[in-house]
């Protein structure tokens, strides 16, 4: 017989945990409201089931459900395995959620909205509206194996996504395996992993592209931002968003954020006279929002992410060179027409150089030696063409 009886119930106002006996308990929170909570062990753990709230759930009620629960965990059933079930979100529901989990992490506006579109795209018409604990590898395969080979990179980013959505069900408990795992790697040809080269101009052809550029009807920011690129060899996003509080004329350095860099930390490039003469003309620009090269067609905001390959384009030079080629330019001038050490090569890149354990003893950034590695290949775009040109020992 219970401890507990309906007048006895109606009568409990104060907050607390009231037993019924056994493993049924009714709790009463500070406001009043009353439900009922059975403590059952299962398995070996102690777990808390919800049977409901009092007194839409009886006395009676609640008394037959938790005898229901102790005869099916004394048969070896989880009681709660059910409600779990019922609890399991579709794909979609936790892309979604993966996605709000991870964001804060991505400092690409342009990645999120990637990473969500990709499913969308891809995943979503098939798997959206399946919860996940029904996704099996064969479902994965669907999807991955038409675009396997003809899409290779797409369908890398996709399946790495959907491994991502499926790692977090894992840790949340909503499945027992990841349906895009390596499990799945036996189904999908092995497709070469080279390095993807960016379409890059012979380095003595360097000059007369810019001079070609100069003389282009482009506008003045995307000319004076491309001219200013090679002079910096830095990445187009980094020189698109530059700001005139990261250049410090007087020190000639300009001064990347960590949250710009694609490396996450501060780069200081040593800023050659002909790198200074290009700022010199961009004050021109100046709109008051700061930036060095802002979008001529948007006010206050800076060049969008293909303006400098419009130019190329517009040029002619697209079917040679990449924006992202100049700095290939750059490395293989440095590499066969100096004798400049690997380390300052690379870091003018803003590039790691070796080991983590040597990485963390590396107190310079090598500045000086980077700076006369810098006026040289300026020096070098800007006396003349032909291969006969020298950098100054």
């Amino acid at each position: 017989m219970g401890k507990l009886t309906v007048k006895r119930i109606q009568s409990i106002t104060k907050p607390g945990r009231y037993g019924d006996g056994g493993t049924l308990f009714l709790f009463v929170k500070p406001g009043g409201s009353k439900s009922w909570v059975q403590r059952l062990t299962i398995h070996g753990t102690r777990r808390d089931i919800g049977l409901g709230g009092w007194p839409l759930v009886s006395l009676a009620e609640a008394r037959d459900a938790a005898f229901e629960n102790r005869r099916a965990a004394r048969r070896g059933f989880d009681p709660l395995a059910g409600k779990q079930r019922a609890k399991v979100p579709t794909f979609n529901e936790a892309a979604q959620k993966t996605h709000k989990a991870n964001r804060a992490r991505w400092r690409a506006d342009k990645h999120a909205h990637n990473w969500m579109a990709s499913l969308k795209n891809y995943v979503f018409p098939t798997l959206g509206n399946t919860p996940v604990d029904q996704i099996t590898g064969q479902d994965v395969l669907r999807i991955l194996g038409p675009i396997w080979g003809t899409q290779t990179d797409t369908a890398r980013r996709v399946r790495q996504r959907i491994r991502t959505v499926l790692g977090w069900c894992l840790a949340h408990g909503y499945v027992t395996s990841n349906a895009a795992g390596d499990g799945i790697d036996g189904a999908l040809p092995v497709i070469s992993s080279g390095t993807k080269n960016f379409r890059a101009l012979p380095f003595g052809e360097v000059a007369a592209a810019l001079e070609t550029v100069e003389a282009s009807g482009a506008s003045w920011s995307a000319k004076w931002a491309l001219r200013f690129l090679v002079l910096t060899t830095a990445r187009s996003g980094e020189v698109r968003g530059a700001t005139w509080g990261e250049v410090d004329l007087e020190a000639r350095e300009w001064r990347i954020p960590a949250d710009r860099m694609k490396g996450h930390a501060e780069h200081r490039v040593p800023l050659s006279g002909a790198a200074l003469a290009v700022l010199e003309q961009a004050r021109a620009l100046d709109d008051g929002s700061g930036l060095v090269f802002p979008s001529p067609a948007r006010p206050g905001r800076p060049l969008s992410s293909m303006s400098l390959t419009k130019v190329l384009r517009d040029t002619g030079l697209a079917s040679k060179a990449t924006v992202h080629g100049f700095r290939t330019c750059f490395r293989t001038w440095a590499s066969e027409k100096t004798d400049t050490d690997h380390a300052v090569m690379e870091l003018s890149l803003a590039h790691r150089v070796g080991s983590a354990v040597e990485q963390a003893y590396a107190r310079s950034d090598l500045l000086a030696k980077r700076r006369m590695l810098m006026d040289n290949w300026a020096r070098y775009l800007t006396q003349g063409t032909g291969e006969d040109r020298k950098p100054r020992e």
